[in-house]
């Protein structure tokens, strides 16, 4: 029959959930305290024992076997000894019982309190054992309470704290509501151990999708890459590693079921399940989903996408507030630019006409060149450019027969107009160009007394306000014109 000490242990350990080894263990160290405090010295090496089926009580002491004991306590005579084994000899130590008629109530009440740690500490050992393994896994929990913006959601035998930076800041929670949530950490603390969950994290995504999705936990479809925004939108690519097989179709299942018990789950939040590819211009363009893609344009060295996508649907593959384009980037592990159809155009045309601009430009100074009248293309003659001899040849110059100077001339136009000598008439071509301002500085002084609207002989034009918005020309521009 067993004694009321063996059955409070065991209902201890069932309470607890622990072990009923540890349960004893743990009692038994406890035992060892208060019976030091009550019945042995400070000195004393004692052990307790308790029978695992009656419950009864053991204390053993060790002690020193000498020829003449000294101290009691610590020592042993050999012939004693050898009562407890035979082939003891002096100087080995022997393990002698001593267990005391009653323990004190002192003894006792640190029995109880100690008892009492050692049980805590061994109920938090099993406890981060059991959470330590789980790191990563989802599990299922109750809101009990919030405290300075954290939320303890309870796990069965440990309380969870639920961080406001893990929170989704479009859920809200309540006392008593049940939530899957992801395990992050788990660590030892002298309060017990420390768990951490989350709700936002990519790794809860993952792994709401092996518990819905047969072909992800079994191996058959593996999820390359996750991005994710929690409350809003998130995006996952997966690969099939047999042939034959639809990754996308297996995490959609029929009619969208399998997915649609993770979107409840995760309160209505959009999930996109795009095609993973070992070409990165594929995989892009498969990640920019639902938008349709023209062209992709790769600068593998600073990891840079070009994008081109139709004009209409330039605002859809961007998303609202760049979210379609920024998951994407997060799911490919490049950086995305976005270009519609007409601005690539337009950038290429530029990039085309870039080198031919120079081109143009010359063609046009050639054009102006053209335009002028062939008369006076005709008689324009070329400028001799007549080099300057060096100081030493002018000086041997200077020394014997006089040198004539050349003079540089600007362009001259021969006119057909004789002069007196029967010689053609030199003109230039500044006096063609521009006749009024040359024929104005060659008029000869006027008399001050004039009468308004009278009519020069020499050029032809009125003086004063006689006749407006009209004059008359000279010869040689009326020649000209």
């Amino acid at each position: 029959m067993k004694s009321d000490f063996l059955l409070a242990i065991t209902q201890l350990s069932a309470e607890k959930n622990l072990p009923k080894d540890v349960v004893l263990n743990a009692v038994e160290a406890a035992l060892v305290s208060a019976y030091k405090k009550d019945s042995f010295s400070s000195n004393q090496n004692i052990a307790v024992k308790i029978n695992p089926n009656t419950g009864a009580v053991e204390v053993w002491v060790e002690k020193t076997v000498v020829e003449k004991p000294k101290d009691r306590e610590i020592e042993i005579s050999l012939r004693e000894a050898k009562k407890t084994n035979s082939d003891i000899k002096v100087g080995e130590a022997i393990m002698i019982e001593s267990t005391p008629a009653n323990a004190g109530r002192i003894a006792a009440q640190t029995a109880k309190q100690v008892i009492l740690q050692r049980l805590h500490e061994a109920e938090h050992s099993a406890i981060f054992e059991e959470y330590a393994d789980k790191e990563g896994e989802v599990v299922s929990g109750v809101v009990q309470r919030f405290e300075a913006g954290q939320a303890f959601v309870e796990l069965g035998r440990t309380e969870a704290i639920l961080p406001a930076s893990e929170q989704v800041h479009t859920e809200r929670y309540r006392v008593g509501q049940h939530l899957k949530v992801v395990l992050l950490q788990v660590a030892r603390t002298t309060k017990g151990p420390r768990v951490i969950v989350s709700r936002s994290h990519p790794e809860l995504l993952r792994r709401l999708f092996e518990l819905e999705v047969p072909e992800v936990y079994n191996g058959t479809v593996e999820i390359k890459s996750i991005a994710r925004e929690a409350g809003f939108r998130s995006k996952i690519a997966v690969a099939a590693k047999q042939e034959g097989i639809d990754p996308v179709g297996c995490c959609v299942g029929l009619r969208g079921i399998r997915i649609q018990n993770i979107v409840s789950e995760l309160n209505g939040e959009k999930i996109d399940v795009v095609m993973w590819s070992p070409d990165p211009a594929t995989f892009i363009a498969n990640a920019l989903s639902p938008a349709h893609i023209i062209g992709v344009q790769l600068n593998n060295e600073e990891q840079v996408a070009a994008v081109v996508v139709p004009d209409k649907q330039l605002s859809l593959a961007i998303g609202k507030e760049g979210q379609n384009a920024r998951l994407a980037a997060k799911l490919t592990g490049w950086r995305i630019d976005i270009k519609s159809a007409s601005t690539a155009e337009a950038e290429k045309i530029e990039e085309a006409g870039a080198p031919e601009a120079k081109a143009e430009e010359e063609i046009e100074k050639e054009a102006a060149v053209e335009e002028l009248p062939e008369e006076i293309l005709a008689q324009l003659e070329p400028v001799e450019v007549v080099e300057e001899p060096a100081e030493e040849e002018v000086k041997e110059e200077a020394e014997g027969e006089p040198v004539a100077a050349e003079i540089l001339m600007p362009p001259q136009i021969k006119s057909e107009e004789p002069s007196e000598e029967g010689q053609p008439k030199l003109r230039f071509a500044e006096d063609i160009l521009t006749p009024r301002r040359t024929k104005e500085k060659e008029k000869p002084a006027k008399s001050k007394k004039k009468k308004k609207g009278a009519r020069t002989k020499e050029t032809g034009e009125e003086s004063g306000k006689g006749r407006k918005g009209r004059r008359d020309y000279t010869e040689e521009e009326e020649e000209y014109f």
